[in-house]
């Protein structure tokens, strides 16, 4: 009876583990992460979930500026780039 017992508590433990996964890889995760930190999702804290910290809304607002630029500019780059006639 024991063992039982032991073997379902065993598998329902297994089929709840692979219940937190959600169908993601952890190199999906791991760029979630990244892609929440360029965001300004690090400067959300315990007091100001799920909003960003008012503290921290200039900093947010200047690493938003910076990737929107650095956007812009690849893209521009990336337009010149076919645009421009080739010198043989």
């Amino acid at each position: 009876m024991k063992k039982l017992v032991m073997v379902s508590f065993s598998l329902a433990l297994l089929a709840s583990s692979s219940a937190f996964a959600e169908g993601k890889t952890r190199a999906e995760v791991y760029q979630e992460l990244i892609e929440a930190q360029q965001n300004g999702l690090a400067y959300v804290t315990d007091a100001s979930y799920p909003d960003v910290s008012p503290a921290f809304t200039g900093t947010v607002a200047w690493m938003k500026a910076q990737r929107l630029a650095k956007q812009e500019q690849a893209a521009d780059m990336a337009s010149g780039a076919s645009a421009a006639p080739r010198v043989q």
